[in-house]
């Protein structure tokens, strides 16, 4: 599975990210489970995220943390 890149607008700037679909199906999801819009989403990751990680390993990781905290 190829990444797909996708533009999102972050604090009015555009950017593009490259996500497996799997992670952007489950990105929309969290963010209508918050009755949030994903680029307002995307914004808050992208506000608390170490410089160093870059935004599409940051939302994977937050997919990740996600679904694997509902499973404890």
């Amino acid at each position: 599975m190829r990444p797909e890149k996708h533009s999102l607008t972050l604090r009015g700037h555009r950017t593009s990210v490259s996500l497996e679909e799997d992670f952007w199906r489950a990105f929309r999801e969290i963010a209508a489970e918050r009755g949030l819009p994903v680029n307002a989403l995307a914004a808050e990751l992208d506000e608390g995220r170490d410089p160093e990680v870059g935004l599409a390993t940051a939302i994977r990781l937050f997919v990740l943390r996600h679904y694997r905290d509902r499973r404890v």
